[in-house]
């Protein structure tokens, strides 16, 4: 590496942080912008006066599961181009432009042509393979090994993440749900975000990461070490953690990722939005989770590295099974929910349930989803850092797909005999026995999850040859 990042630090952090904060917050008002009016976008009635492409709920919760597992899946190959071809800063510029096409393809096409829309869809999958994992790995070098602001470096990371997706659908929403202006005008807002996502990159990179990420890892890896070498016992046995904790945070994905699914329908169709003569836009409470964690993410910060001076800081795998538990508890409110329907004359829930579970949605994800960027970086061998970060976001990959699987199983658990009877049983009626089985199932599933990883918890760590603490 010839020019090293940018000297000095702010707030405690390398300059260069700063800068992939603001890159990806933009890029992440983009694809949550859109996210926030996918489902909603593919079930309006074709002849509204916002017209959609008038799907069912269930084909909907299907696509939609598709297309968020292959966004995921498309960064291990992203991943594995970078490390062996473009290097990550390439990665990230093509990948961002690639997104923007996809974003204003995505605007030409509503509501006019279905196989357009899915070209569009095609385009952000590959440019988000690209992007999404090398941002993530820069964020990690930029970090020497053992430097404990490193978990805290990834929550500030986390925050610009979350301060666009709290953002994006404050806008697109409103432009989307408008009959005024439509769905079309939600996707437009969305690739503007992207371009100015790579247009940040362009011009402030070099100045503030200089030549980091530049160099594939496998040559850079190469170069270190003057021939290539096999992995070390030590890597071994860190690659086993990532393999091994791909089952549990695979499971909270899943969970967690209902939210721009099934709850966004929930919020739709089941949530009394009224405020007096307003109605609120369903998808304005998708900007609650990024709301939650630009409020929490700073107090989770600050205790991460509190309990790191006082030798007390957990463990990431304990750090991972919190976070199953309290996602857990947002699912119990949402049960909570549903039984007020049965109550209600409306049949529909209070706004409170929705939002007190995106609230422990959030407080679990920061439990899960920074720790375990961070904990990717240290358990990475050089050569295969984009391509682990990669597999890191192959977990939610696998669980997009299968959580369009269960929302949409929600659309026709009535006509289960069983089913029925067993909502029954506590006074809910058929119409919303899925929501009931699913629910009730995920929060069910997430403790039992939590329990196993606790039993193994200490293996992992051993596997992890004090990663986490070790000193550079």
């Amino acid at each position: 590496m010839n020019q090293p990042p940018a000297s000095g630090t702010l707030f405690g952090h390398p300059k260069g942080l700063f800068l992939l904060f603001s890159t990806e917050m933009w890029e992440r008002f983009s694809y949550y912008g859109m996210r926030a009016l996918l489902i909603l976008t593919l079930v309006a009635a074709t002849e509204s006066t916002n017209p959609g492409f008038g799907l069912s709920n269930g084909d909907a919760l299907l696509l939609y599961g598709y297309y968020t597992g292959l966004v995921y899946a498309a960064t291990l190959f992203g991943g594995l181009i970078a490390d062996n071809l473009l290097g990550q800063r390439k990665s990230i510029i093509l990948g961002g432009a690639l997104m923007a096409i996809g974003q204003y393809t995505l605007f030409a096409a509503t509501p006019h042509s279905m196989s357009l829309f899915y070209v569009g869809l095609g385009f952000i999958i590959a440019g988000n393979g690209l992007f999404k994992p090398n941002i993530s790995a820069i964020v990690g070098d930029l970090y020497p090994q053992g430097d404990a602001r490193r978990d805290g470096g990834f929550t500030i990371f986390y925050m610009g993440i979350n301060l666009g997706a709290f953002i994006a659908p404050l806008v697109t929403s409103s432009l989307g749900e408008s009959d005024a202006f439509g769905w079309r005008y939600g996707y437009l807002a969305a690739g503007i975000g992207m371009t100015l996502s790579v247009l940040i990159q362009l011009v402030f990179a070099q100045k503030y990461l200089g030549d980091l990420g530049k160099v594939p890892g496998r040559i850079s890896s190469r170069s270190a070490s003057g021939t290539p070498t096999p992995l070390t016992k030590v890597e071994f046995d860190r690659l086993r953690v990532v393999l091994f904790l791909f089952v549990f945070v695979t499971m909270f994905w899943l969970a967690f990722e209902q939210a721009g699914g099934l709850m966004s329908l929930f919020a739709a169709e089941h949530t009394d939005r009224m405020v007096g003569t307003f109605e609120v836009p369903a998808g304005w409470f998708q900007s609650l989770n990024p709301l939650f964690i630009l409020m929490f993410a700073p107090l989770f910060a600050w205790l991460w590295v509190k309990l790191n001076a006082m030798n007390k800081q957990p463990d990431a795998p304990i750090k991972i099974l919190f976070g199953m538990l309290l996602t857990s508890i947002g699912f119990i409110f949402l049960i909570v929910g549903v039984f007020e329907m049965q109550v209600n004359p409306s049949a529909k829930s209070s706004m409170m349930w929705l939002t007190l579970a995106f609230l422990f949605h959030t407080l679990g994800e920061l439990c899960i989803s920074p720790v375990g960027l961070s904990l990717m970086t240290k358990l990475a061998p050089v050569k295969l850092a984009s391509l682990i970060m990669g597999v890191w976001f192959l977990m939610p990959a696998v669980a997009h797909y299968l959580a369009g699987y269960v929302g949409a199983y929600s659309d026709t658990a009535g006509d289960n005999n069983a089913v029925v009877e067993f909502a029954a049983s506590f006074g809910v009626q058929a119409a919303h026995a899925g929501l009931l089985v699913v629910f009730g199932g995920i929060a069910v599933a997430l403790v039992f999850f939590a329990a196993l990883l606790w039993m193994l918890s200490g293996t992992l760590v051993r596997w992890m040859h004090g990663a986490e603490r070790m000193q550079s």
